[in-house]
């Protein structure tokens, strides 16, 4: 008999555990207080996660989209991006873009048949581009409707990030590039290349309109001639380079973002870095310096420039994101999942 009682008990706590959620239900994010955060997973496990961290009560919810959806998101969740009351999730390694409901990341739709795709461009209400990391050709599609409507010819290069000045969207091509490509948003065509230092990555436009690109270099990658990591300006008018900054050997800066005001450039190089975008020179030292710490992304808000980064740890378990003002004072820390990529902050 006492088996017999051990053995309902066991069955009622199985059940009891079936029935318990995967995370906290809840029915409003109240995003205009919170940040997204993409956190990538591990390459081909799968286990790529969307969290989500309210600012004013510093509390952070983690595994959103599976909590809501009881579905995975997919292998390797690259880069959030935001339109109207829509949350739009680049799934790279899937092949997918995932679209969720803003306030409730209840699923509302999902494109797929992409490639490895990185980032979302939106050009206007109806028209966005979906760059891709193997792909010679960017994705349209119309946000109104969520479909595929075209494509834009890249005569053989690969694309990443992507920023817009005026009608022109400029686009970096990344693995093995040293060009920007620059594309005719009316026409949706190549309209020219701007050669840039190897392997241009992260894309900003400042106050002034300049682009800003930084240039990974060779940095583990032997298949063109050795190059340190630089730091790019352009002038979109004429579009050509103007001024070149090139970091010391061995170095790897990454992570490029600009401050509200838009005359402020960070980015990390053995921390966090800071600069002015008329100084001449590149920052001595960094403005918050890494020490064993493994800084992974990083984010200034868009409002308040606080900044935020994340600490990897090694690239296996729940990372760590750090929240510091604008003037480097500590303000919070929260875990997230692993290998954060991207923040995606309010409107």
């Amino acid at each position: 008999m006492q088996y017999f009682y051990l053995t309902v008990l066991l069955l009622m706590l199985v059940w009891s555990c079936t029935d318990e959620p995967v995370e906290t239900v809840f029915q409003d994010l109240d995003t205009r207080q919170g940040i997204f955060i993409a956190c990538e997973g591990n390459f081909m496990y799968g286990n790529g996660s969307v969290s989500f961290y309210h600012t004013e009560r510093k509390k952070v919810t983690n595994q959103v989209f599976y909590a809501r959806n009881n579905a995975p998101l997919g292998d390797v969740v690259q880069s959030l991006a935001r339109r109207n009351d829509l949350l739009y999730m680049v799934v790279n390694n899937s092949g997918k873009v995932v679209i969720a409901d803003i306030r409730t990341v209840e699923f509302a739709g999902v494109i797929t048949g992409l490639t490895s795709p990185r980032y979302i461009h939106f050009v206007s209400d109806g028209k966005a581009y979906i760059s891709d990391l193997y792909a010679d050709h960017l994705t349209i599609f119309n946000p109104l409707t969520l479909q595929i409507t075209g494509s834009v010819d890249l005569e053989g290069h690969t694309s990443e990030q992507m920023v817009q000045v005026g009608k022109y969207v400029y686009v970096s091509h990344w693995v093995n590039g040293e060009d920007i490509l620059v594309i005719d948003s009316d026409a949706d065509k190549l309209a020219g290349k701007i050669h840039v230092p190897a392997q241009p990555r992260d894309l900003v436009v400042d106050k002034m309109d300049k682009i800003w690109v930084l240039c990974g270099g060779t940095y583990r990658n032997f298949s063109v001639d050795d190059e340190h990591s630089m730091l790019v300006r352009i002038d979109p008018v004429t579009q050509t380079v103007e001024q070149i900054y090139r970091f010391e050997e061995n170095s790897y800066a990454s992570n490029l973002k600009l401050s509200s005001t838009g005359d402020t450039l960070y980015f990390l190089n053995n921390g966090v870095n800071k600069m002015s975008i008329d100084s001449r020179h590149l920052p001595a030292s960094a403005f918050l310096p890494s020490g064993q710490k493994l800084f992974y992304h990083l984010a200034v808000h868009p409002e308040n420039n606080e900044i935020y980064v994340s600490d990897a740890i090694d690239y296996t378990q729940d990372a760590i994101v750090y929240r510091f003002s604008k003037e480097g004072i500590p303000m919070d820390s929260f875990k997230t999942g692993i290998n954060p990529s991207d923040l995606l902050f309010p409107e």
